[in-house]
């Protein structure tokens, strides 16, 4: 009689004991769901394509499609220009004229950088990518502007075209403290950089 009583003990407590465990694992706290954090946002680009060439330049630039580069006296460069936004020089010592430009010089017998600036200077090759650059760069200052060019020719292209960079600025000393802040040449010279990169030349027949 004990061996039964003990028995029917042990059959109560092991129903016990799985009753208990079920119960805590339907009780459990569900796992919580992770969410992937959202997607940067992809800046907004336009392409500008003539039967020459193409590039991609960010939103808000203005293009001037009646363009061309005054700085060599009796020889205009013509071109079409993609002007900064007004709200990058906004606060800052940047002028609104700044921006890149995409030249060229059908006639040119040695596509190089040099002879799209007035000024005598040696250029240097640049490789990037698959593309190499022919680099003159120009500086001037007057009345308490600055004006720095760097003109990239796409070396030996044909007709030979170049993207130059324009940036005119102001002598930030010549305001109130504190009235503007010096603009972030790096973050300028980036984005000129990623137009000038994208700039594709169609093949001559």
């Amino acid at each position: 009689m004990n061996k039964y009583i003990i028995a029917t003990v042990v059959v109560i407590i092991l129903a016990g004991a799985g009753l208990y465990i079920w119960h805590k694992g339907s009780t459990a706290a569900p796992v919580a769901q992770t969410t992937p954090p959202p997607t940067p946002a992809q800046p907004v680009t336009h392409t500008y394509a003539t039967s020459t060439f193409s590039i991609v330049y960010p939103d808000g630039y203005s293009v001037d499609e009646n363009y061309a580069y005054q700085g060599v006296p009796n020889k205009p460069i013509p071109g079409v220009k993609f002007t900064i936004p007004g709200t990058t020089a906004t606060g800052t010592n940047l002028s609104v004229d700044s921006g890149v430009s995409v030249e060229s010089l059908p006639h040119a017998k040695s596509c190089t950088g040099d002879i799209f600036v007035y000024e005598n200077v040696k250029p240097q090759d640049l490789t990037v990518g698959s593309t190499t650059w022919s680099v003159a760069t120009t500086s001037d200052a007057g009345a308490g502007n600055f004006y720095e060019e760097q003109v990239y020719a796409v070396k030996d292209s044909k007709p030979c075209t170049a993207v130059r960079y324009y940036i005119h600025s102001t002598n930030i000393d010549n305001y109130p403290a504190g009235a503007v802040t010096a603009f972030d040449r790096n973050a300028l010279l980036s984005q000129f950089d990623s137009i000038r990169d994208s700039l594709q030349l169609t093949p001559t027949p």
